[in-house]
């Protein structure tokens, strides 16, 4: 088995209302930055885990987030291979 590193970014789909989204796109606006046209807010979660193939690390966070990490109703992810993250040293990974 090897151990992966994976991205997880999750984001309130196109249309649902965004309201942190939504005040942070009104506070950049008073602040001047006028050109900023919309702010969603998501979130990215990192994974470390061992699968037999980047394939099925894939699949394994995949079926994470169809079953407890997003909302299937309100939220839309995306797994990926964390960029620059070896894996197992995820930055302030307590032992």
């Amino acid at each position: 088995m090897t151990r992966y590193s994976l991205e997880v970014r999750i984001k309130p789909r196109p249309g649902l209302l965004d309201p942190e989204g939504k005040a942070i796109h009104h506070a950049l606006q008073s602040l001047g930055w006028g050109a900023v046209d919309e702010v969603r807010v998501g979130k990215v979660i990192y994974i470390d885990l061992e699968a037999e193939s980047e394939a099925a690390a894939t699949e394994t966070a995949t079926a994470m987030c169809r079953k407890i990490l997003a909302n299937p109703v309100t939220e839309d992810f995306q797994v990926s291979m964390a960029v620059g993250v070896p894996a197992g040293k995820l930055e302030g990974a307590q032992s």
